[in-house]
């Protein structure tokens, strides 16, 4: 699990630090905690709906603020709970661009333990940064 969750960061909200060799794998741990904050056991999401996501950013911090909110957008408009299985990074112009799979299915009580509502992802101490073993992030989400 390349996520931890931060308690002494954020009273009211949830936090967490993710990371990976490469931009590509942080951002698939970043959704996947996201996720995770969410739902307690998203081993137990199966992967029957497929949703792309393509997001253009000139700041690639937001690009991750932007990727981590869509997660958030199907929950609230379809219900649905996505994971992360794919994400392609490139930079052209100035801008960066990003698509990604994600695949999941709907939200169901019986089957998917809750945790808390996310309701955004916020910008307070939103954080994405090279490290010596590849990038981190840290990122606190409103409940």
């Amino acid at each position: 699990m390349p996520y931890e969750y931060l308690e002494d960061i954020a009273i009211a909200d949830i936090a967490f630090r993710a990371w990976g060799k490469d931009l590509e794998e942080l951002f698939i741990a970043a959704g996947d905690a996201t996720i995770n904050t969410m739902i307690d056991n998203i081993d137990a999401i199966a992967l029957q709906e497929t949703r792309q996501f393509n997001l253009n950013n000139e700041a690639l911090d937001m690009l991750l603020f932007n990727f981590l909110q869509e997660f958030i957008y199907y929950k609230d408009s379809e219900l649905l709970l996505l994971r992360p299985q794919q994400v392609n990074l490139e930079k052209e112009a100035g801008i960066h661009h990003l698509q990604a799979v994600t695949q999941g299915e709907k939200l169901n009580p019986s089957k998917h333990y809750q945790r808390v509502d996310v309701k955004a992802v916020t910008l307070h101490r939103f954080q994405l940064e090279k490290s010596a073993d590849g990038w981190q992030a840290m990122v606190i989400l409103d409940i």
